[in-house]
């Protein structure tokens, strides 16, 4: 169940296509299943120490091809977090409200409190992918300087790189500690994936003709997740190739190179009682037990 974190850090460029998308931790999936519900233990643990030392809060930003396994990571690895320390934004097509401001308006408004985790089902990537794979999306946002498509060019989408960049560099220096999940699917899994959305019964509310759309331009999304993983991984905001064919290996993954990193921050401890109420401690215990 051993594997190095670094090896999926992006710390320099890639290629995602040097990527294995298929990487099984034991060949005994119950054991990966068993080892996932004692981390997850330990994460929720770590969480509710997070919640009372209150001075960080935690992002977790996950992005993937359709059928990548998005939700069902994020219902296995966070199950045993304490409600209250834990929201769950999935981000759909912008709305009037969302479009009437710029386009990080409504990820700044769910970005987690301190001492919160907050996870972001797809996020503010979509931004610079599904725009950038269907630039006459940018349209919409009524931009200023953009009166067609010609306009959304080179010098635009490095603008709003700069920007997201800038985005995670303000909030990382503020408290927010970034995880960024790129969970690396291939083509044939996920072919598999969506004839099982339309064989199995309970499973067709998921399946969406247009995603046989975007699938035709799975050539075109490898290359756009590629340039934006290569352009805003950076210290404080890492981005992790994760191979995605194999769910239970990729959930233990995600949970376990989060559980890692939070345990370096050795600062995050449980507050210590204000010395005059520790003082009195016993005091308070006779209090109760004399009611």
């Amino acid at each position: 169940m051993k594997f190095k974190i670094t090896d999926y850090q992006v710390k320099k460029r890639i290629e995602l296509e040097s990527y294995s998308t298929k990487v099984i931790l034991n060949e005994d999936e119950e054991k990966i299943k068993k080892q996932l519900k004692k981390l997850r233990k330990k994460l929720g643990k770590l969480q509710d120490t997070l919640y009372a030392h209150g001075k960080y809060g935690v992002l977790v930003c996950l992005q993937g091809m359709d059928t990548a396994g998005k939700d069902s990571l994020i219902r296995e690895v966070f199950k045993d977090f304490n409600t209250r320390g834990v929201v769950v934004h999935s981000f759909k097509v912008p709305t009037d409200l969302e479009r009437s401001h710029d386009y990080l308006w409504r990820h700044y408004m769910a970005l987690p409190a301190r001492g919160k985790f907050a996870i972001f089902n797809r996020t503010h990537y979509e931004n610079v992918l599904v725009t950038r794979v269907h630039p006459e999306y940018i349209l919409g946002e009524n931009l200023p300087d953009i009166h067609s498509v010609a306009d959304v060019n080179n010098s635009f989408w490095e603008q709003r790189f700069e920007q997201i960049r800038n985005f995670e560099k303000h909030i990382a220096e503020n408290g927010t500690l970034i995880f960024k999940f790129f969970l690396n699917l291939s083509k044939e899994e996920q072919k598999k994936r969506l004839l099982r959305r339309i064989e199995l019964k309970e499973k067709n509310w998921k399946f969406s003709p247009g995603d046989l759309k975007e699938r035709k331009l799975w050539d075109k999304y490898q290359d756009c997740y590629q340039d934006a993983i290569n352009r805003t991984s950076t210290e404080m905001a890492p981005w992790f190739v994760i191979p995605a064919d194999h769910k239970p290996s990729a959930r233990y993954m995600v949970a376990k190179i989060i559980y890692d990193t939070l345990s370096e921050y050795t600062d995050i401890q449980e507050p210590e009682l204000d010395d005059e109420i520790k003082a009195n401690l016993d005091q308070y215990r006779k209090e109760l037990e004399q009611e």
